[in-house]
């Protein structure tokens, strides 16, 4: 699985920081999406896909 995430629609609501920590996080200047790793483990799957249907801007993307 490999994870894109898009910072200039991010809208820094974190959602998919508190759905997939191993994954994601916040920056602390401006909150928006760190990814934190773009080829997580399968084990992370199911977190990571929550985490794109959950974010609100539409920032997060996975193939």
């Amino acid at each position: 699985m490999k994870i894109k995430a898009d910072t200039e629609i991010c809208i820094g609501a974190g959602m998919c920081a508190l759905t997939a920590p191993e994954v994601f996080d916040q920056s602390e200047d401006d909150g928006t999406v760190v990814l934190l790793d773009p080829d997580p483990p399968a084990a992370q799957e199911a977190a990571v896909r929550r985490a794109v249907q959950l974010c609100p801007s539409g920032a997060l993307s996975s193939s």
